[in-house]
């Protein structure tokens, strides 16, 4: 069997979308991340990319890499 990732664009195809797979008695899942959990993590990304970062130069003196 397949698994299938379905990226509806608005409310009302994500609940035409719920409605259809309700009624085939289709099971389903919703996806695992909070929205804006998923928002941050892209915001960080984006930074580290940029090269706002802070880089640990001795993991066994984090505080002199801060200085």
């Amino acid at each position: 069997m397949e698994t299938l990732v379905i990226h509806p664009e608005n409310k009302e195809q994500l609940t035409a979308l719920k409605a259809l797979v309700k009624s085939w008695n289709i099971n389903f899942e919703k996806y695992p991340y909070d929205p804006n959990f998923v928002a941050e993590i892209n915001k960080r990304e984006k930074k580290i990319r940029q090269g706002d970062f802070i880089a640990i130069k001795d993991p066994r003196n984090v505080w002199e890499s801060l200085l």
